[in-house]
Parts: C-alpha cells; structure tokens; sequence
C-alpha cells in the first residue's frame, strides 16, 4: 500500500515534476515556468505528493483576491487511480478555503473525461467552454468551477 504526504512544492521537486509533466501532458510546462512560479510568483501556491522521496504528483494554483485558479493537477501515470488526485484537490481546496477563499476554477481538456469526472465529484460544475484552447490539438477546453 502507498503510503504519501503532501507538502509545498520546492526546487529540489523538480526533477520529479518534470517526469510527470513530460508524461501527463502533451504540451508539458518547462521546468523554468516551475522555477518563476516557485521564485516569483506570489500568487502561486504549489503542492507536492510524495512517497518516500519521490514525487509522485503535484498540483498548484494562484491566489487571485477571493478566488484560486488550478493551474496544474497531475499524477504520475504509474500511480494514477488510486485516490491520489481525488485527496491532493482536496487538500488544495482545504488548504484554499483555510486562506478565505471562496471559489476555485480551472479548465480541463474536454477528451479528459476522467479528470472531469474527479472535478465534478468533488463540486466543479461546468460553466463554459474556451474554444481552440489547446494549442497542440486545437482542442476546447471546458472551464469549471466550484463556489464555497
């Protein structure tokens, strides 16, 4: 059984990261959009999963006044459905609403049928669509939020 923890995100995750992005995404972020995020962005609040000292999921999102954007959420591959996402979101909206945060929005790929799944079990409702949004396939994405 796995056994995890999740703590903020720090330059010595990265390389971590990178193998999940690279795995996960098409279009994976470039490990320096992680280093200006974790350096200089004072929005930006960055969570890692980690299973002895590998992480093994991540997940981050802004602080805009009352409301948080989730930018990334996304799990290693070989350690997809099995609860991982599900608690990270949850502990990233605990970890939200702890700092007077009333909404989370995000968008998701609309083929993602199974991270869109997750969003709507945990209280996301779709609220609209942004065409074209993916530059690599052109594909729409479905934007959702959750109100508290």
């Amino acid at each position: 059984m796995i056994e995890f923890r999740i703590s903020p995100m720090h330059m010595e995750d990265l390389d971590d990261i990178e193998e999940i992005e690279r795995l996960s995404f098409s279009i994976p972020w470039p490990r320096q959009a992680f280093v200006q995020e974790l350096s200089q962005n004072r929005l930006a609040r960055y969570f890692t999963v980690r299973d002895n000292n590998k992480a093994i999921a991540y997940g981050g999102m802004w602080f805009i006044l009352d409301e948080a954007h989730i930018t990334n959420l996304a799990v290693h591959p070989l350690h997809r459905r099995k609860g991982i996402g599900r608690t990270l979101l949850r502990e990233m909206i605990d970890y939200g609403v702890s700092n007077e945060i009333k909404s989370f929005t995000l968008e998701v790929r609309e083929s993602n049928q199974g991270a869109m799944k997750l969003y709507k079990d945990m209280g996301f409702v779709k609220a609209g669509i942004r065409k074209g949004y993916y530059s690599d396939t052109k594909e729409d994405a479905v934007i959702m939020w959750l109100e508290i």
